[in-house]
């Protein structure tokens, strides 16, 4: 049996919070209390048959860097924790199996594929389920990629990822009959070429999105708003970053599943050219802690 299914059947059994699971593509750990935070980008594994031509450091700022740091202390509280260890520019967890760039491949791709103008919006900066393009537009691959070797890293990495998130989310809506899912981003401080639909916007120190209210109640978006700003932090809402793939899947505030992306700006805490740690990290970190100890004492049924 696959690792990540024997974490479901654990789950199913009641047995999901002593088990630890760490894959090549994953790093999972089960908790206790309504809380799940995932972290899809931060991987900084680098697969040999990657067979990228740009440089490393090019590369290397697709990476989430650091934000399992930010966070490391949210298992301790009993929070549920995952941790992509792959990069993101290898596949990105947080797109669509369906968000193909055929542009890259080599023949062509036998499932379906995305039609929807808005997300293919992201697809044609290069940023689809596999990267075609940096953030600065510049070529991550000097070949074409085969079918297989696409369908390889979605069943190593996407499914393994996607599984042990669901699988958290139910634990603790089975356990409380309410989930709160924090899906955990860094942003860069301006917006690179081909980052978003904005190129040069000077971001805000954080950007809560629950995609229009459709995967958070807005009343849980807007606490942990108020909560970042008495802390002194500027926070935007839904703008330019409304929430992608994993917030879509699996929030459902109807249902009492709640799932908000939350991105920090990189400047509070690293050295976005050398992606070293600054003097800004501890106490960031600490903020952030009082904010998931504010979660864990809040029902969104009663709010």
């Amino acid at each position: 049996m696959h690792p990540v299914l024997q974490l479901l059947s654990a789950r199913a059994a009641g047995r999901w919070a002593t088990i630890p699971f760490m894959s090549f593509a994953i790093n999972a750990i089960a908790g206790r209390t309504p809380l799940v935070l995932d972290s899809p980008h931060s991987g900084v594994d680098y697969p040999d048959d990657f067979g990228h031509a740009c440089d490393m450091p090019l590369l290397r700022t697709a990476e989430d860097t650091h934000v399992e740091k930010l966070y490391d202390f949210a298992p301790q509280l009993g929070a549920a924790w995952i941790e992509a260890l792959f990069p993101r520019s290898y596949l990105d967890a947080n797109r669509n199996t369906t968000e193909i760039d055929e542009s890259l491949l080599d023949e062509p791709w036998p499932d379906p594929v995305e039609t929807d103008p808005v997300v293919l919006a992201k697809v044609r900066l290069g940023k689809g389920l596999i990267w075609r393009l940096t953030d600065d537009g510049l070529p991550i691959y000097k070949r074409q990629l085969s079918v297989a070797e696409v369908q390889a890293r979605i069943d190593r990495c996407w499914k393994p990822y996607h599984q042990a998130v669901r699988a958290a989310i139910d634990a603790a809506h089975d356990r409380h009959g309410y989930s709160i899912h924090l899906n955990c981003h860094s942003m860069p401080a301006v917006a690179s070429s081909h980052a978003t639909g904005n190129p040069g916007m000077v971001h805000a120190d954080f950007v809560l999105g629950d995609r229009e209210g459709t995967s958070t109640d807005p009343r849980l978006s807007r606490a942990v708003g108020e909560h970042l700003q008495g802390l002194g932090y500027g926070v935007s809402y839904n703008h330019p970053y409304k929430g992608v793939e994993l917030v879509r899947r699996y929030g459902d505030p109807a249902r009492h599943r709640h799932s908000l992306q939350i991105e920090v700006n990189r400047k509070l805490y690293m050295d976005e050219q050398t992606l070293e740690l600054n003097e800004g990290f501890q106490p960031l970190k600490r903020d952030l802690r009082t904010l998931i100890e504010r979660l864990l004492g809040l029902d969104p049924r009663e709010l």
